[in-house]
């Protein structure tokens, strides 16, 4: 039994040296470690244009039931008077929302507050702690 082996030197296969490989390595290290904390602060940046946008739509459709019913929601009904009828409201010709209130965009619920006839819908930002600046400032909104 012979066993052949070809003669031509180009048909040899020659892999990646261990040495060209790290050299890869490092390079796609370096790119990521610029790339990253980039493609993360936009991350952060949409989160909060996200909330912006539904404290605007909330800020709307609260101003709709005032029109309506001639109050915003008491505090006690909240955001989902704006989906659900209020006990006793008559006037009310909602839903104002198509949906529930949604969560913001860290995944707490939006605060509601009514203080003497002004209502605000906030959110505490990323920390969840009221104050705070950039990523963790609240965002608020009075229609």
């Amino acid at each position: 039994m012979s066993i052949f082996l070809p003669s031509n030197s180009s048909s040899v296969h020659r892999g990646f040296s261990l040495l060209e490989l790290l050299v890869v390595v490092a390079i796609i290290g370096l790119l990521v470690s610029y790339v990253g904390p980039r493609l993360f602060g936009q991350v952060a940046k949409s989160e909060r244009e996200a909330a912006r946008t539904q404290l605007d739509a909330f800020a709307k459709a609260l101003t709709a039931y005032r029109l309506d019913t001639g109050a915003f929601p008491a505090a006690e009904a909240g955001l989902d008077a704006l989906t659900t009828r209020p006990a006793n409201n008559t006037k009310w010709r909602g839903p104002y929302l198509q949906k529930a209130a949604p969560l913001d965009p860290w995944g707490r619920p939006y605060l509601y507050e009514m203080a003497g006839s002004e209502a605000t819908v906030k959110t505490l930002g990323k920390d969840g702690k009221p104050g705070g600046q950039d990523d963790d400032a609240d965002l608020a909104l009075s229609p």
